[in-house]
């Protein structure tokens, strides 16, 4: 299924034109333009996959807006639009489909997060907080569908895609085509994918782990209590 709710910058959806393009390659695709952002919809979408195919093996949670502004500037109502898109779009589809793929006992769930989401950019708070809450929702999603055979990854794409809407110049776009991320979005939702729990960078040709790791501490010890000083220094 190929879900697309009318995100060009026209409004118009790419659902029909990729199902068509899939079709003329010998595949089987059914278009679909219903938002994720609501659960009941999201819901519908997940029926609607397992009633045309009769199974569900893999989503690829990449639906995403942008309502860039500082901070300051940012509504509320733009900074929940954008948290509704990213980050409970992925879990209302991942919800509903996670019961079948438990049932099969395999299943591939790929996330989108950015490097706004893992390192932060200007005016990006509302898409930063849904990238990065996304990477969490993985950590934990991970140890759940372990044992039925459920890898769950995120993938960090580095693109220039229509949403993008001209951000690089174009010396720079062509170097950074969407196509060289399909590869690595490919393999974490292939049988072959034995990984599960990463964060995986892709673009322009360069791939990458990504990780969270903690550095070397220090055990405060021998005091009854631990001062704000100790912790200064």
């Amino acid at each position: 299924m190929v879900n697309d709710c009318g995100t060009l910058p026209d409004g118009s959806s790419r659902a029909l034109t990729v199902t068509e393009e899939i079709r003329q390659q010998g595949g089987k695709a059914l278009a679909n333009c219903d938002s994720v952002a609501d659960r009941d919809t999201a819901e519908k979408i997940v029926t609607a996959a397992i009633n045309h195919f009769g199974q569900l093996d893999i989503i690829i949670n990449n639906a995403g807006i942008l309502r860039d502004k500082s901070f300051l500037k940012m509504s509320l109502d733009d900074f929940e639009e954008v948290l509704r898109v990213h980050l409970l779009g992925a879990i209302y589809i991942t919800k509903a489909a996670f019961p079948f793929m438990q049932n099969a006992n395999y299943g591939r769930i790929l996330l989108t997060t950015s490097a706004a989401g893992l390192y932060g950019n200007f005016g990006q708070t509302n898409y930063a907080a849904a990238k990065l809450g996304l990477v969490g929702f993985m950590n934990a999603l991970k140890i759940e569908g372990a044992k039925h055979n459920i890898a769950v990854n995120t993938i960090a794409p580095l693109a220039a895609t229509d949403m993008a809407g001209g951000t690089f110049p174009k010396e720079i776009s062509d170097k950074i085509k969407p196509e060289f991320v399909v590869p690595m979005a490919l393999y974490l939702v292939s049988n072959s994918c034995r990984v599960t729990g990463k964060i995986l960078s892709a673009g322009g040709g360069y791939y990458s782990s990504a990780q969270i790791i903690e550095g070397i501490g220090l055990r405060l010890t021998g005091s009854e209590s631990i001062t704000v000083e100790q912790i200064s220094e």
